[in-house]
């Protein structure tokens, strides 16, 4: 016989614990209370029953579509993620490649595009031309004619230059001989040669001898310069030769030679010359020689010095024009030509040089004013800027500079003008060689501040 008093009294304990369970912790005892529910055979098939579960951290039935659609997303999920790392590798792997690739191609494209700026090129008329004075084989190691451009020193050359092969030379000056030069000097000997075709030109050989490291800037600065220019009153530059140690720089051939080969011939100082430059072509060659400075200094950018301004660099064309040539001293100015210095090294002809340069001052356009004065005065008076000279007063032995200086200041002009240019006392041609010494004085001034620039000199000899 059953006790069931004492069944339903363990009964009524047990619920006694667990509703004191309930009240001690209602969110264990629910879950108790509920895991021992039977679970029904339910589905989630939506978003509600899906909360309700996850609310009560009990697992999706795998037949449901929530549980399904959730498996399939993170198998997807877990599948996309190996091929797009890959697809991340292999892109950051092209663009590595890529890049160099093509800043590779960029300068490669660059060093082309500059080769083909410096390319020999026929491009002008004034090219042309001359190459059309020159031998076919001009060209080393070619058989055409050839025109190159040249730049130094950032300034591009932009007058064509003909590249001349040494033996051509060779063969136009009778292998260089004593007999065919024409012009020496610290740099060189000048030759007159004679191309196949006829045409003579003046080939000016710069010495190996000695500091070939000056040699080579000489090459460089005419080649700078004078490729770089053109002017009536500037020596025209053909073409040029660089085989070994040979620098040889071709030139129009100027046959009426230098002023100073005018002014100071066979007994020229004694006024024997015979062929003494009359008064009409020295104001003409002043004329052509300041037209060629004012083109330097304040015809072009950036301006140039020519820092060697002297007679024997003054070339006389056939109608006695001034042709001013050696640019084997000149510089390119970066700055004002008036105030900018190029070198503080003395450079020039004694007697030609103004006094701040000695004093170790930098060459400015003022001393190449210096240098145009002197050869104003040069050329009325017919006698070398070193010629020693007795001044009036006293037995003191002055230079050229001084002695004029002095005369010009004494209005004592006339005595000191080139005898042979047969200028009367009076007239017309003793004004203007008045006039000319005037500014030659303003160009000589001691200080560089008072002297014209050459504009203002141009201006002033225009009016004579």
């Amino acid at each position: 016989m059953w006790n069931l008093d004492s069944t339903s009294s363990h009964q009524s304990k047990s619920s006694s614990r667990s509703a004191v369970a309930i009240h001690g912790d209602a969110d264990v005892a629910a879950r108790v209370e509920v895991n021992r529910c039977p679970r029904p055979a339910t589905t989630v098939d939506s978003m509600d029953d899906f909360v309700l579960h996850h609310s009560l951290r009990l697992p999706l039935p795998p037949n449901s579509s929530v549980h399904k659609i959730s498996t399939h997303a993170a198998a997807a999920g877990h599948a996309m993620d190996t091929p797009l790392v890959a697809l991340i590798v292999v892109a950051g792997t092209s663009l590595a490649v890529a890049v160099p690739c093509l800043l590779l191609a960029f300068l490669c494209r660059r060093r082309d595009s500059s080769k083909s700026q410096l390319k020999p090129r026929c491009c002008s008329a004034a090219g042309a031309a001359a190459a059309s004075t020159l031998p076919v084989s001009a060209t080393a190691g070619t058989t055409t004619a050839d025109c190159a451009s040249w730049s130094f020193y950032g300034t591009p050359a932009h007058a064509t230059l003909l590249k001349l092969s040494l033996a051509d030379l060779a063969a136009a000056t009778g292998g260089f001989s004593p007999d065919n030069i024409i012009g020496d000097g610290g740099y060189g000997f000048v030759y007159r040669a004679v191309l196949p075709n006829g045409v003579a030109v003046a080939v000016k050989r710069l010495s190996g001898d000695g500091d070939a490291a000056a040699g080579n800037r000489e090459f460089r600065a005419e080649l700078e310069v004078l490729g770089s220019l053109s002017h009536p009153n500037l020596a025209r530059l053909l073409g040029y030769c660089a085989a070994g140690r040979d620098r040889i720089l071709v030139y129009e051939l100027l046959e009426r030679g230098s002023l100073d080969a005018w002014l100071h011939g066979t007994d020229a100082e004694d006024g024997g010359g015979t062929d003494s430059l009359p008064w009409s072509a020295r104001l003409r060659v002043a004329r052509g020689a300041a037209a060629a400075l004012e083109f330097l200094h304040h015809g072009r950018h950036p301006p140039v010095l020519h820092r060697d301004v002297k007679s024997s660099n003054v070339l006389l064309g056939e109608g006695f024009e001034a042709k001013l040539a050696d640019f084997g001293l000149a510089r390119i100015v970066r700055g004002s030509p008036a105030k900018s210095h190029v070198s503080t090294q003395a450079a020039g002809t004694a007697g030609y040089v103004a006094p701040e340069i000695w004093d170790g001052v930098g060459a400015t356009a003022k001393a190449d004013v210096y240098s145009f004065g002197v050869l104003l005065i040069e050329i009325v008076t017919g006698h070398r800027p070193s010629w020693p000279m007795k001044a009036s007063m006293g037995d003191k032995e002055v230079n050229l500079v001084d002695w004029a200086r002095e005369k010009i200041g004494a209005d004592e002009a006339s005595g000191i003008l080139d005898r042979r240019m047969g200028i009367e006392a009076q007239g017309k041609e003793m004004e203007e060689a008045k006039a000319l010494l005037e500014i030659a004085r303003r160009c000589i001034d001691n200080a560089a501040k008072n002297r014209p620039t050459m504009e203002e000199a141009v201006a002033m000899l225009s009016k004579i």
